[in-house]
């Protein structure tokens, strides 16, 4: 049923990017992408953005997903928490703003530093289980879309977003607000085909984990009745 489950993943891209631009067509203005928070700013921020808003609960989810994985299935433990890590620090980078604004003055870069020096540590140490978990899993679609997601999140918005080429591309036409709309959005592709992937390697980790143990019973099955003739 596989082609359900990406019908469905579809679907569900289609509906969120459906109401975000509906919202904005209905009510200009009610994406919020640029807000300016007081008089000395000139920049204005996307952060009070439905879209933004979306994005952290889907890195959530991707979180809590990582984690029933690493928790569940110590096989893949090396492998999920890596990805659990990624989704944490990506998580601390989109709520940055807040961070900075109503706890204190760069604390995300710290968190950030803190969960990616627990990832490189755990990676490193577990390189070899790491391999073996890769290896057994592998070729795996969720893999693919995960891979997928981090290039569009960590190569392509790089580039896209950056503000001289909509400086350039626009002249004397340009607006921040273009260049905040098309990120954002980008982003959000980025981050739906991040929670695919990870829904899509959940579900093939507990298959094979179900698969496993049957072959495992059959075995000492057959182990008794050879020791028994």
């Amino acid at each position: 049923m596989a082609w359900f489950r990406y019908l469905l993943y579809f679907l569900l891209i289609a509906l969120i990017t459906w109401m975000l631009t509906q919202l904005e067509v209905v009510y200009p203005g009610s994406l919020r992408l640029q807000v300016f928070t007081g008089e000395g700013d000139v920049l204005g921020t996307s952060e009070f953005s439905p879209v933004e808003m979306i994005q952290p609960l889907i890195l959530a989810v991707c979180g809590l997903l990582m984690c029933w994985v690493a928790l569940n299935f110590p096989s893949q433990r090396p492998l999920a928490f890596p990805f659990g890590g990624l989704a944490l620090a990506f998580l601390i980078r989109e709520l940055d703003y807040f961070l900075d604004r109503y706890i204190a003055d760069n604390l995300w870069q710290v968190l950030i530093g803190i969960a990616g020096a627990l990832v490189i540590v755990y990676t490193y140490r577990h390189r070899r289980r790491l391999m073996i978990a890769l290896a057994r899993i592998w070729p795996s679609p969720g893999l693919a879309l995960l891979f997928a997601g981090a290039a569009i999140l960590f190569a392509f918005v790089r580039l896209v977003g950056h503000e001289p080429l909509w400086q350039s591309i626009l002249g004397d036409d340009y607006r921040r607000l273009v260049k905040l709309a098309v990120e954002e959005f980008i982003e959000l592709i980025g981050y739906l085909l991040w929670l695919v992937g990870t829904i899509e390697y959940t579900y093939q980790v507990r298959s094979m984990a179900e698969r496993e143990p049957q072959a495992a019973a059959v075995r000492r099955r057959q182990t008794k009745l050879g020791r028994r003739t």
